[in-house]
């Protein structure tokens, strides 16, 4: 049953004519706290279609952009339903550079909860959000860029393995 059920999501992500509304939704859920990485869905995107390239490389950042925001509004509502006055000493450098901090919100296991501790600190939205899609974007541009210098015959490789 599960498996049945994760085929046809294997499908579903992989059929072309939602290719860009895929790469949207995959990394607009790896953006939250959830643990899904979306530079394999943005690669294989591109991959099967070269001219879709900075079509796929926008989708991507405004998902995983606007997935930063539901992180940083849920940071902004727990201080509010929770947190009393005073911060907390771990978290005042992200306090003490501010907005800039969003710059990491692409990094692997620490960028999503970046973006909770921005929503919690109450950083300036908008200069959070700019932030955050200028480095995402950097990843999706460098990752992609990096993948495509792999010859096929490696993934080709690879693919074989796998199977």
């Amino acid at each position: 049953m599960i498996e049945s059920a994760i085929v046809w999501l294997l499908h579903l992500i992989a059929a072309p004519e939602v290719g860009l509304t895929s790469v949207f939704l995959i990394s607009f859920i790896s953006a939250t706290l959830l643990p899904l990485g979306s530079e394999p869905a943005v690669f294989a995107v591109i991959k099967a279609n070269p001219s879709l390239f900075w079509a796929v490389i926008a989708v991507a950042t405004v998902g995983n952009t606007l997935g930063g925001v539901v992180d940083y509004w849920m940071g902004y509502r727990a201080k509010q339903a929770f947190a009393k006055e005073r911060e907390t000493r771990w978290f005042g450098w992200l306090a003490r550079y501010g907005a800039k901090t969003m710059l990491l919100a692409w990094l692997p296991g620490i960028g999503d909860p970046l973006c909770t501790l921005a929503g919690w600190l109450k950083l300036p939205f908008w200069p959070s959000v700019a932030y955050m899609a200028i480095g995402k974007c950097a990843r999706y541009l460098t990752m992609t860029i990096l993948l495509l210098y792999v010859p096929d015959g490696t993934w080709h490789w690879i693919g074989t393995l796998l199977s």
